[in-house]
């Protein structure tokens, strides 16, 4: 077994699989102020209550867009399961090749996206990620990470019109019946989910247009994160939403990197 994490802004999933299937998935908080021993302490319950014992845990692979958790993510793997993890990063073999500017810059959780995406499409691309941010990310069939959009997230977005506007409300994230709405609630709730169906549609659209004119086929479209089921039920720009798609990339990458059984 091995176990993968995917450390957000907002939240760190964990999985765990046996061979090539998901058994176990969990999410915590993301905060950089816990030490090695509470994360430790968590995740130990979280095996005992799902009947897992930490010593079936052969390997870790870690993706992180949250520098200063690392340190204690690392050492709670390293205590706790007696096994060194990989940490998705520069020298990391994946199968992309990367063509940003500087590939440093690219947000791990976008690669290992891209990773699995091309793993199993073997197609031209386009991903969306809607997490704390939201990520466009275009992949050639070749494999090939051209880049993307990073734009904010929906909650981010909800929540500066609360703390910078005095007499709006904050609001739960839901979709109004239309977008000519009778109370102040509703008329936010309508420009943020049908303000991102809009964004989504526009920036695929235009994606598509630019890989297509480098000679590429019209691309996939795949969603993944939290309200990717939302956005979908208002647009026809995404094919397919892959609730596990980062779990998955960091199992192939896992597979590409692990130390061979001597």
């Amino acid at each position: 077994m091995i176990l993968v994490l995917d450390v957000g802004n907002t939240n760190i999933v964990l999985g765990v699989y046996d061979d090539n299937e998901l058994i176990s998935v969990w999410r915590l908080s993301t905060d950089d102020k816990r030490t090695a021993d509470e994360y430790g302490v968590q995740v130990m319950e979280l095996f005992l209550q799902n009947k897992l014992n930490l010593s079936d845990i052969k390997g870790a692979i870690i993706s992180s867009v949250v520098p200063n958790i690392m340190y204690s993510l690392e050492h709670m793997v390293i205590k706790y399961f007696k096994v060194i993890p990989i940490i998705v990063g520069p020298g990391v073999k994946t199968g992309i090749n990367v063509r940003y500017d500087n590939p440093r810059e690219v947000g791990a959780d976008r690669i290992v996206n891209a990773v699995a995406a091309h793993e199993i499409y073997k197609r031209s691309i386009i991903i969306i990620d809607f997490g704390t941010a939201t990520t466009f990310c275009a992949v050639t069939a070749k494999g090939d990470y051209l880049g993307g959009t990073i734009c904010p997230g929906i909650k981010i977005s909800s929540d500066a019109l609360f703390e910078k506007a005095a007499k709006l409300p904050r609001v739960e994230i839901i979709k109004p019946a239309g977008v000519i709405c009778k109370n102040t609630v509703s008329s936010i709730q309508a420009g943020l989910v049908y303000g991102y169906i809009g964004q989504v549609d526009y920036i695929v659209k235009r994606m598509k247009k630019e890989m297509m004119d480098l000679g590429e086929d019209e691309p996939f479209v795949i969603a993944t994160g939290g309200l990717a089921k939302l956005i979908k039920e208002g647009t026809k720009s995404i094919d397919i939403i892959d609730s596990i798609l980062t779990l998955t990339g960091l199992r192939i990458i896992y597979d590409k990197n692990k130390e061979p059984i001597s």
